[in-house]
C-alpha cells in the first residue's frame, strides 16, 4: 500500500513552500503522485523526496528551472553531467565577472591621487563667473582659434579695467575629438563686472570634478598627456559624461619658450576616494 504525504507535509520535508510546489506541478518539473479529482488536493510519496532535494539544491545554485528539468529528464548519466557542467561553467564566468567588478570598485575606493603616474590628481573645481567666447571650430584650427579668442578676451577685459581672477581655460565638447569639429569655449575667470562686446559674453563656468594632468610643452605634443590621463581614468576613476577642460597656466602670452608652457588637462570624473576628498578639503581651507 502506497503511503502519501500531503502537500503540507511534503513542504516541511523538502523545505519548499506550498506555492513553490504548486508552481513546479504546473510547469511539469515535480508533479504530485496523486491529485484528488474532487478536491484537487495534491499528494506526494516518500520516493519523490530525493528528486525534490535535487531540485532545491540546483535552485540554490541559481540553475534555471528549464535546465533543472533538462537534467532530471536526461536519458543517461553523461548527458546529465554535461548539462550540470554547462551550468557550472556559467557560474564560473559570472564569478569571474563579479571578481573583476569587485576589483574595479576597490580601485575606485583606493587612495589613488597620491601615487598616480605623471602627477595625476583628482580635483573639485568650483563654479566661477567668466568672460568667454564659444564657437563651433574645426580641430585643425583649434589652436589658432584659441589664441585669437584669448587675445580678444584679455583685450576686452583690459579695456574695461576688469582683471582676470585666475588662469584662462578651454572647454571642448566630445565632437571636437570624435569628429574633429565641435563646440569649443575659451574663458577667462573674472568676477568684476564688464560689458559683453563682440564675441565676448559673460558666463558662469559650471562646477565639475576632474582627473587632472599637467602637460609641459607646446600643444602639438599634448597627445601623450591625454593618453596617460585616459589610461589612469579607465583604471582608477569613474568617468562621467562631460566636456574636456584645459587650463592654460603658462603659454605664448607669458613666454616664447615653449618648454616652459604648462597646460592642465581635466577629464570629468565622479570622485569616490577618501584621499581625493581630503585633498579637496585641504585646498579649500
Amino acid at each position: 500500500m502506497v503511503t502519501y504525504l500531503s502537500i503540507g507535509d511534503f513542504s516541511r520535508a523538502t523545505h519548499m513552500t506550498v506555492k513553490m510546489l504548486r508552481h513546479y506541478h504546473q510547469i511539469g518539473l515535480l508533479e504530485p503522485a496523486d491529485v484528488d479529482p474532487h478536491t484537487g488536493y495534491r499528494r506526494y510519496t516518500a520516493a519523490q523526496l530525493p528528486t525534490a532535494q535535487v531540485i532545491r539544491r540546483f535552485r540554490e545554485l541559481d540553475m534555471p528551472l528549464e535546465e533543472i528539468q533538462g537534467v532530471l529528464s536526461a536519458g543517461d548519466l553523461a548527458t546529465r553531467n554535461q548539462r550540470i557542467a554547462s551550468h557550472l561553467r556559467r557560474l564560473e564566468e559570472e564569478l569571474g565577472r563579479t571578481r573583476r567588478a569587485v576589483a574595479s570598485l576597490r580601485d575606485l575606493l583606493a587612495p589613488g591621487p597620491s601615487d598616480a603616474p605623471g602627477g595625476i590628481a583628482l580635483r573639485s573645481v568650483p563654479a566661477v563667473p567668466a568672460a568667454a567666447i564659444s564657437e563651433v571650430v574645426d580641430a585643425q584650427d583649434s589652436v589658432d582659434w584659441l589664441q585669437g579668442a584669448l587675445g580678444e578676451l584679455y583685450a576686452t577685459l583690459a579695456a574695461q579695467n576688469a582683471a582676470a581672477d585666475g588662469p584662462c581655460g578651454g572647454i571642448f565638447e566630445d565632437a571636437v575629438f570624435t569628429h574633429h569639429r565641435g563646440r569649443a569655449t575659451v574663458f577667462v575667470p573674472c568676477s568684476a563686472p564688464f560689458r559683453p562686446l563682440g564675441r565676448v559674453t559673460a558666463v558662469r563656468i559650471p562646477a565639475t570634478e576632474l582627473a587632472v594632468i599637467t602637460h609641459a610643452g607646446p600643444p602639438a605634443e599634448v597627445d601623450r598627456a591625454y593618453a596617460a590621463l585616459a589610461a589612469y581614468v579607465s583604471q582608477h576613476a569613474l568617468a562621467v559624461a562631460g566636456p574636456i577642460r584645459e587650463y592654460y597656466l603658462a603659454g605664448p602670452r607669458d613666454t616664447p619658450d615653449t618648454a616652459r608652457w604648462r597646460t592642465e588637462i581635466g577629464w570629468p570624473v565622479f570622485q569616490t576616494t577618501a584621499a581625493a576628498q581630503a585633498a579637496d578639503d585641504a585646498g579649500g581651507s
